[in-house]
């Protein structure tokens, strides 16, 4: 099994779990503006590491996880199987971004 789907699993799991005992339960127990609240928090954060990063510097690839990490907390709360995301990417190779991009216009 990949890490996408495992996390995926255990998010999906944690709906059953106890707020006070599971951060993604505590996540889910407040509801889509706060799990979405932590997205943005860890989206600012990831663009900050990116703009200060150097090699050597570990914070741009922790604050990549954490970003990924939410936004698949947000996906799972929704009911939006990760998967469809990853054929969305896949559905884009060989596909120039321009077009890909004005494909949604309209």
């Amino acid at each position: 099994m990949d890490v996408i789907a495992e996390l995926t699993a255990v998010l999906e799991d944690r709906r059953n779990a106890d707020p006070q005992s599971s951060y993604v339960a505590s996540l889910y127990a407040k509801g889509l503006n706060k799990i979405l609240e932590k997205v943005g928090e860890e989206a600012t954060e990831f663009i900050i590491a990116a703009k200060d990063h150097a090699p050597g510097k570990p914070e741009l690839v922790s604050e990549a996880a954490d970003l990924w990490f939410h936004t698949l907390v947000a996906l799972v709360h929704l009911g939006v199987p990760p998967e469809k995301v990853l054929n969305a990417l896949a559905d884009r190779f060989g596909v120039s971004g321009h077009t890909e991009k004005a494909s949604r216009k309209g």
